[in-house]
């Protein structure tokens, strides 16, 4: 269906969100227990929890509006969340995964960035106030998070990565 006014592409974008951060409910588990880094692990397990936190931020709009969330699949994040499972399967355990994994998380974390600062913008637009609150407050999470996966990439994962690529 095609979407005819600002209003319809802010629904169906939230919904497109929505439906990502549901599938990425069942992907951080497993990259937690494939990364090798305790840190690396840590931070997918707490971003585990942000996500659900988000998922319910999102159930607060809906049940302050005056619209229902349709029903569709994010193609995209079923299309990052493969890759991610293609890190785990193809790439041997160790430093090098662990910078793979991150920058799998990382693909995921800028599309997130990317979704919640359009519906940012679509909701203050449509003079959705308190969808904007929230919306923002997630989007500072992606980006808190976002981050972290960089410093925990530039101090620890990466130098480990290279240091066991000279080593065989």
């Amino acid at each position: 269906m095609s979407q005819k006014t600002l209003k319809e592409l802010f629904v169906h974008e939230l919904s497109d969100i929505y439906s990502a951060e549901k599938q990425l409910t069942r992907a951080l588990p497993k990259m937690a227990r494939a990364a090798q880094n305790p840190a690396l692990a840590e931070a997918f397990t707490v971003h585990l929890e942000e996500t659900r936190g988000q998922i319910e931020r999102i159930d607060k709009i809906v049940e302050g509006a005056d619209f229902r969330l349709k029903r569709i699949k994010c193609a995209a994040m079923e299309g990052l969340v493969e890759e991610g499972r293609d890190v785990i399967e193809d790439v041997e355990e160790g430093p090098v995964r662990d910078a793979a994994l991150i920058a799998a998380a990382q693909k995921v974390e800028h599309y997130e960035i990317a979704s919640y600062g359009s519906l940012c913008t679509f909701a203050k637009q449509l003079g959705e106030s308190n969808a904007l609150t929230l919306l923002k407050e997630t989007l500072a999470e992606e980006k808190a998070t976002d981050e972290k996966l960089s410093m925990l990439a530039l101090q620890e994962t990466n130098a480990e990565a290279a240091k066991a690529g000279k080593a065989k």
